[in-house]
């Protein structure tokens, strides 16, 4: 009986892998770690009855675990000790930002599977899990279609990947981004996802980020990750061949097929949801990204192409951006300005350790703040 381990239980990806494992006979549910839910928690606990849990906050975790009877631990160091559990098969990282580095590279030292949703690790870490790939399974679906598509294929004969992008909410927005609102940027015409997720998705940085974590994942350089945005969300990723015929990965938009494949690899097994129907899906098309319009992506591959600090630098000055727009204290055209800006004070080249990791992320992060306290932001809210 596998025992599952789900950092992130209460977000958009823990909630989705849970609704999966109900329908997975023979798997446990070994452990949950959330942020400030508690309520919700409270629930999944009572649902799935767990044997440890975690929250953000010490308050909250000692008063979840007066109503709920197992132990409750708090901050990182719970959810790095969750982890690394004895007892865990598969550990499922769907914790949000840099905050999944540390558990994730201690479930991987463990030697536990590691199913993995958080992009950080792998777009500022990558080096040092390395070692570690053929423990890792994504969860992305679009990395989770390149393994499908990778899978018994001998890699030499792979020419380059090919990630699809929806286009987000402002594909064919006819108006200024400077004007949009945090409504309509997390609007996503395809995904419901979190609200980090969703404004990196509207912004294209979210794709910049999958190309990071591919080039990782798959060893490919980066001018052989490609992007192009498919509207439909249906084809997942591709491979190109060397002889110009491509292999695609084809599903419905819903993220449990992914989490459950995480889960049960090898195997592939019936899941909850509503097979493909290709007929009433009628047509798939594929358009240019406008590169001057979501300059996030070519952010992404500057810093994914020159390494050292400038990947946890662009990473953390994001993350600073999203929550400054979803705060209403900068426009949405202030990402990129932002990233842009922090990237200038950093360097590439060189491996970090987690300490310089860590280092560099608490500047970035100092550095985007001050950014915004300087007045740089021409914000109109």
């Amino acid at each position: 009986m596998p025992n599952v381990v789900i950092l992130g239980s209460t977000g958009s990806i823990g909630t989705q892998t849970l609704q999966v494992l109900e329908h997975l006979p023979g798997y446990k549910v070994l452990a949950l770690a959330a942020g400030r839910n508690a309520t919700l928690l409270q629930a999944q606990i009572q649902r799935f009855q767990p044997v440890r849990a975690a929250m953000a906050e010490k308050e909250a975790a000692a008063e979840l675990e007066k109503g709920c009877g197992i132990p409750v631990g708090y901050g990182e160091e719970a959810l790095v000790e969750l982890a690394a559990l004895p007892e865990a098969d598969v550990v499922v990282v769907a914790l949000v930002g840099a905050a999944g580095v540390r558990p994730t590279l201690a479930a991987l030292e463990a030697g536990k599977r590691v199913a993995l949703a958080n992009k950080e690790t792998l777009v500022i870490a990558g080096h040092l899990v390395e070692k570690y790939l053929h423990q890792i399974i994504p969860i992305d679906s679009e990395h989770s279609a390149l393994w499908q598509c990778f899978y018994g294929r001998d890699r030499e004969h792979v020419d380059s990947i090919v990630l699809t992008a929806s286009g987000g909410p402002f594909r064919a927005y006819s108006g200024s981004l400077e004007d949009v609102t945090i409504a309509e940027a997390l609007n996503h015409p395809r995904w419901k996802m979190g609200g980090k997720i969703s404004i990196d998705s509207a912004t294209l940085m979210n794709k910049g980020l999958e190309v990071m974590e591919a080039h990782w994942l798959f060893g490919f350089p980066y001018d052989r990750i490609e992007v192009v945005i498919h509207p439909e969300s249906i084809v997942h990723s591709l491979i190109r061949l060397k002889d110009g015929s491509y292999i695609a990965q084809l599903g419905p938009t819903d993220m449990r097929i992914p989490i459950q494949y995480a889960l049960t690899y090898p195997e592939v097994v019936p899941s909850p949801v509503k097979p493909l129907d290709l007929v009433e899906v009628g047509k798939l098309t594929f358009e240019k990204v406008d590169r001057e319009r979501f300059p996030c992506l070519d952010l992404a591959y500057q810093a994914g192409k020159a390494g050292g600090e400038l990947p946890v630098a662009l990473n953390a000055a994001n993350e600073v951006a999203v929550e400054m727009f979803l705060a209403g204290r900068i426009n949405f055209t202030d990402i990129p300005r932002m990233v842009e800006e922090v990237l200038q004070s950093f360097t590439g080249h060189a491996f970090l350790s987690l300490e310089r990791i860590l280092d560099v992320d608490s500047r970035a992060r100092q550095f985007a703040h001050e950014w915004v306290s300087s007045g740089e932001p021409h914000t109109k809210r």
